[in-house]
């Protein structure tokens, strides 16, 4: 096996793939990154077990690929990255030395590795899922970050861990939760197709930072029973999907209210944001009082002090006292767009709903905390 390459590419593609690199794991095949060298091109794959990352890297002037001998290898990612990043040339010169034993080489830089057998490696599925619909790629980013930081970070409830993506009617609903707050996000799709799968939350994080931020104008997201792939030009990503049923959170979010807030969302974030170092065991409790045309936020703290703002917005509706965790609101503020938001509540321990004006197709709720006022 010989080859040579340019450094930039080559790191790029490395980096991208390092994200399915399972660093800890007790497979050691799964530590690195298997590289096949073929007549024109490489083909590299990197997975974890949950996702699992294959680039193609074609012979082209931007890369300057020259293969001279074809085989394969398979090296401890962390190490091979470190190695072509510090190696002192534009061009990086790859050669098998004795089975598994391999040279990198730039200009006065030479290293030389020990990898592992490329057989050890386990076979990945990269087949094509039967259902495959289109989604705008700015689309698919907000989809995700308007909805992931949502998800449980605690693994009691795995599916919980996740964002679920159910297909019907032609529309596309993405919903997470950790039973504390729910984000959902809405896509109208032109799609016959069906299906209800949940996605976990790393995996939808490291698409967004690999492949989604390489993709143009759309992404092909195709799915079947075990698995999600999004493929781009030589890029295939592709993560298992969560096992077990998704809870039914429709009857959750309220359609009737007795109040309404509306103010500017980003002063609605900022005044929030304000009282964060009143923190009582790690919960940020602010209160908020909409008493006539007055909306007062305060938070309490006994070991630190207190804070008071009124704010400048419109209530309409019943007067309302309510507590609530405001790093729960912070987070909602920021996966909304736009400048004004809705604030809607049912009443005092009732959960309430934060939406744009502008766009209504994203709805974040919170639970309200029992006020200790």
């Amino acid at each position: 096996m010989k080859f040579s390459i340019k450094k930039n590419p080559f790191v790029t593609a490395l980096s991208e793939l390092s994200h399915a690199v399972s660093t800890n794991s007790p497979q050691p095949s799964l530590r690195g990154i298997k590289i096949e060298v073929k007549v024109d091109s490489l083909v590299l794959t990197s997975s974890d077990a949950d996702i699992s990352i294959q680039k193609k890297i074609i012979s082209d002037e931007e890369n300057d690929l020259n293969v001279q001998e074809e085989g394969h290898l398979l090296i401890e990612a962390k190490y091979l990255l470190e190695i072509v990043r510090k190696l002192d040339s534009d061009h990086i010169f790859v050669e098998s030395i004795d089975g598994t034993y391999t040279q990198f080489k730039g200009h006065q830089a030479l290293f030389k590795i020990n990898g592992m057998a490329v057989h050890q490696y386990p076979a990945i599925d990269f087949n094509k899922p039967t259902i495959e619909i289109e989604l705008d790629k700015n689309t698919f980013l907000d989809l995700i970050e308007q909805t992931v930081f949502a998800c449980s970070k605690q693994e009691m409830k795995p599916v919980l861990t996740g964002v679920n993506f159910e297909l019907k009617n032609n529309q596309l609903v993405c919903t997470a939760t950790d039973s504390y707050r729910l984000a959902r996000k809405v896509v109208d799709l032109d799609s016959q197709d069906q299906f209800n799968i949940t996605i976990p939350a790393k995996s939808l994080n490291d698409m967004k930072t690999t492949i989604l931020q390489n993709a143009k104008e759309s992404v092909f997201f195709s799915v079947d029973r075990s698995k999600i792939q999004i493929r781009i030009d030589n890029m295939i990503f592709q993560s298992r999907i969560l096992d077990g049923d998704y809870p039914a959170t429709s009857q959750l979010i309220p359609t009737q209210f007795i109040t309404e807030l509306e103010m500017n969302r980003q002063d609605l974030l900022r005044a929030i944001d304000r009282t964060s170092f009143l923190r009582s065991e790690d919960v940020k409790e602010n209160r908020l009082q909409l008493i006539n045309d007055q909306a007062i936020l305060t938070s309490r703290s006994q070991e630190i002090g207190e804070s008071h703002e009124e704010l400048i917005a419109q209530h309409r509706g019943e007067n309302l006292d309510i507590s609530f965790d405001g790093s729960y609101v912070i987070e909602a503020l920021r996966g909304l767009h736009g400048e004004k938001v809705l604030v809607q509540f049912k009443g005092m321990m009732k959960p309430f709903i934060l939406t744009s004006i502008d766009d209504p197709s994203t709805i974040q709720l919170v639970l309200p905390l029992k006020s200790n006022h």
